[in-house]
């Protein structure tokens, strides 16, 4: 029998409240900012990648698809 979780069921206990860390303990406009930080950095060691119009269009067109359950594996042939 594990321990452990034996002591994690036991009523008696207060349970354990979980904090944020990292990222999620930041607010949203400090997340933002060290966010564009790290966008702006590919960029100039030219890593980073800009869409083109159409590039955008044929992701839209893979998403939409994929999140209405077309195309996937396993179904009948259309």
């Amino acid at each position: 029998m594990n321990t452990k979780s034996a002591n994690r069921t036991n009523s008696t206990e207060a349970p354990v409240l979980k904090r944020p860390r990292g990222f999620a303990a930041m607010d949203p406009a400090t997340q933002r900012r060290i966010a564009s930080e790290g966008g702006r950095a590919s960029h100039q060691s030219g890593r980073g990648h800009r869409f083109t119009s159409e590039e955008a269009r044929a992701a839209g067109r893979k998403g939409g698809q994929a999140s209405r359950g077309r195309g996937t594996q396993g179904t009948a042939a259309e």
